[in-house]
């Protein structure tokens, strides 16, 4: 493993991004990437390449102290039941009180997973991120998966399966069920994520960053994916620029595909405002190149990545998706979401276009004696060693333990000297008060075949912690799509 030292590095001679004083002015605290993984094989985020961090300390947060929230069902009045929308179109994000519940579902979930679009819980989610999609190397936007995507007969008990969907000229696969649920749910907006961690760190995202055909090309042939799939927009998850032209390419990018997205739209006389979002990370050595002013005008939502501050790339057990620092004990909470969401703020973002990342997956650590401690290997894990989904936790025989002062769980077996660190209902609930509190635009889940069903889900106790949720209603006229079942969905 590589040691990676905490260097400060002189700032580029145009500030792309403003940040507060204390937080600019200290070294920059080297933290592994909270990343999307895309490998198909895998069910759980895998992760940046191992590495050692070396972390400084860091200053202790003033802040009021959260109480515990009960969790639970919410009272049949307490308002949180997603209601029906007006006639007319909506848009999906926009400065709303009504809060998101966004979930990114993965078309390689109905692999190892064996988890299909028809158990997603489509009543608690105002927003599905379908991930993800490919770009070639001419910067050309495609499926990763066609099989999974468009071509394998998904069946499940009560849902349209093998025996009555396959019709010439029909799309199949995860494409034809996502579909299928949001005629179902109306409140619930689709949208194609492209890219991730190993798309970006590939070089993937080069030809459309660099030159302007390369991102007419990206634009066009997204928005054509998202008509032929009957999508109601786009999220761009590009790990991540790292230097100040990058970061210029980053906002042409988008600034390209909020263009295309409009042109489609006025192309069908359509009142609907398609959807831009981008999951960002919440490390400040990497949003710190985001021109967030520039980003904003562009963007409907920022998906702030806010877990995997802790793996197998550290030295140290810890948490890996804590709100706050643990002045106590700073190994353990060697990067925090609080210090993340006050940047972005700083920096002019809007905190209804902020959705706080939730981890529906724990990160193990073997041989070690609790947090912020030194381990020795990883935990077998549910798919990939060290990852285990929320739905396999707490693991038997382990102990649970919640901080509520930085947000945090993590549960620990005395005697295999097992830790996981993962959020569980009451992390989730707290997280929910502190997104109120903060304004923020609401939560976002990676990924979705890791929760539980019914009432220990954790996109359902985020739904109805948080309160009324945004019940825009999506896109169903698709008049372009090369799919019948797709291009005549409002006649059947």
């Amino acid at each position: 493993m590589f040691k990676l030292l905490c260097i400060c590095l002189p700032l580029v001679a145009r500030v792309v991004v403003a940040v507060p004083a204390t937080l600019s002015e200290r070294c920059d605290d080297p933290i592994p990437p909270a990343s999307h993984f895309t490998e198909s094989v895998a069910a759980t985020p895998s992760g940046p390449p191992s590495f050692d961090t070396e972390m400084g300390d860091v200053e202790p947060i003033h802040r009021e102290p959260f109480d515990a929230v009960p969790v639970g069902p919410a009272p049949a009045n307490s308002g949180v039941t997603v209601e029906k929308g007006p006639d007319s179109e909506g848009v999906g994000f926009g400065p709303t009180s009504r809060k998101k519940n966004v979930v990114y579902f993965p078309d390689w979930s109905i692999y190892d997973a064996a988890y299909l679009p028809q158990q997603l819980p489509a009543e608690d989610i105002t927003h599905l991120l379908y991930a993800f999609a490919g770009i070639e190397d001419d910067g050309s936007v495609v499926s990763m998966d066609p099989w999974a995507d468009e071509e394998k007969v998904l069946s499940a008990p009560g849902v349209p399966g093998r025996n009555n969907t396959q019709r010439p000229g029909d799309v199949h696969g995860a494409v034809e069920q996502v579909f299928l649920l949001k005629k179902r749910h109306r409140h619930m907006k689709t949208l194609l994520s492209i890219g991730g961690w190993n798309m970006s760190q590939s070089g993937k995202f080069k030809p459309a960053l660099k030159t302007a055909e390369g991102r007419v090309r990206f634009a066009k042939t997204a928005v054509n994916l998202l008509a032929n799939w009957g999508l109601d927009g786009i999220d761009i998850d590009y790990e991540y620029p790292i230097n100040e032209r990058e970061a210029v390419g980053f906002v042409d990018l988008l600034r390209e595909c909020r263009k295309a997205l409009d042109e489609y739209a006025s192309l069908h006389s359509q009142r609907y405002h398609y959807l831009l979002t981008a999951a960002v990370s919440a490390a400040q050595q990497h949003y710190k190149w985001l021109d967030m002013p520039a980003i904003d005008q562009y963007l409907d939502a920022w998906h702030l990545m806010a877990y995997d501050y802790a793996g197998s790339w550290d030295n140290l057990s810890g948490d890996q998706s804590n709100v706050f620092h643990d002045p106590t004990n700073p190994n353990r909470t060697r990067a925090n979401s609080d210090n993340a969401v006050n940047d972005y703020i700083a920096a002019g973002v809007n905190p209804e276009k902020i959705i706080l990342g939730v981890p529906l997956y724990g990160r193990s650590f073997m041989n070690t004696d609790g947090p912020g401690m030194p381990y020795e290997g990883l935990g077998k894990g549910s798919i990939e060693k060290g990852v285990w989904l929320y739905r396999d936790l707490p693991r038997p025989g382990a102990i649970v333990n919640v901080n509520r002062d930085i947000i945090a769980a993590y549960s620990y077996d005395n005697a295999t000297r097992e830790l996981v660190t993962y959020d569980n209902m009451e992390t989730t609930a707290l997280k929910a008060e502190y997104l109120g509190k903060k304004g923020l635009g609401g939560a976002v889940f990676w990924e979705a075949s890791g929760d539980r069903s019914g009432d220990e889900s954790l996109v359902r106790a985020m739904a109805r912690r948080m309160g009324h949720l945004d019940n825009s209603k999506n896109m169903l006229s698709y008049p372009q799509s090369q799919y019948s079942n797709i291009r005549n969905a409002t006649r059947w």
